[in-house]
């Protein structure tokens, strides 16, 4: 039998990257998970990862490590900056500087590696924070350099970054995963949540979680401290 087309999934942990690994795997993709641990106020969301992609049966899963600490410049690196926990104006203090370019540069290095050509994130450009780094033109403009970038792009391979949340509302994202057998109760959304991974109810993620699961009319699932 033919072997199936490999994919590396970038997953968080948090409700929408879950749901991007069971659709991915619904396509019949060899599924590599790849989470980032960069300096971000709490590891729960990684232990969130570690229990999503045993659920979702990954092929493989990495946490792989960058210091985004060391340049700080974001609520959920620098801990002297509070997460905000009432609607900002602008572009919130919990946007991470280059935090999905550094994602989708080593999901690419390690696409390379594993003869992976499709790449897929969770980013999402309707119940979101206002990111720079979740809207389409940037996913466009990141799969073209794909091909500049690297010796496979240069050999013929044709690099598809896969953002298939990308216009989907928070309810809509909730609806397919439940569809694909998601345990929302394993996933940690919040910026700011204790070590048993309990969400604080008030951040950003928190607030378009919970307004998510009540547009879905779907019970919440999360666990408030």
């Amino acid at each position: 039998m033919r072997d199936p087309a490999r994919a590396i999934v970038l997953l968080s942990g948090g409700l929408d990257s879950a749901t991007v690994l069971a659709m991915a795997r619904s396509k019949n993709y060899r599924c590599y998970a790849l989470s980032v641990e960069y300096g971000q106020r709490h590891r729960a969301e990684l232990d969130a990862a570690q229990r999503v992609a045993a659920h979702l049966r990954a092929h493989e899963h990495r946490i792989m490590r960058v210091d985004l600490a060391g340049i700080g410049g974001s609520a959920l690196t620098d801990t002297r900056v509070a997460v905000p926990e009432t609607p900002q104006p602008g572009i919130p203090t919990t946007y991470v500087p280059a935090r999905n370019t550094l994602f989708l540069s080593l999901a690419l290095g390690w696409a390379e590696v594993v003869g992976a050509n499709d790449i897929f994130i969770g980013v999402n450009a309707v119940d979101y924070s206002g990111y720079p780094d979740c809207r389409p033109a940037f996913i466009e403009e990141f799969e073209k350099l794909a091909q500049l970038a690297t010796k496979a792009g240069i050999e013929g391979a044709r690099f598809k970054i896969h953002a298939p949340l990308i216009e989907m509302s928070k309810a809509d994202i909730i609806q397919a995963g439940l569809s694909l057998g998601v345990d929302f109760s394993a996933t940690v959304s919040c910026y700011q949540a204790d070590d048993q991974g309990r969400a604080c109810a008030r951040c950003d993620s928190c607030r378009l979680r919970a307004a998510g699961f009540a547009a879905a009319n779907t019970p919440d699932p999360t666990r408030y401290r």
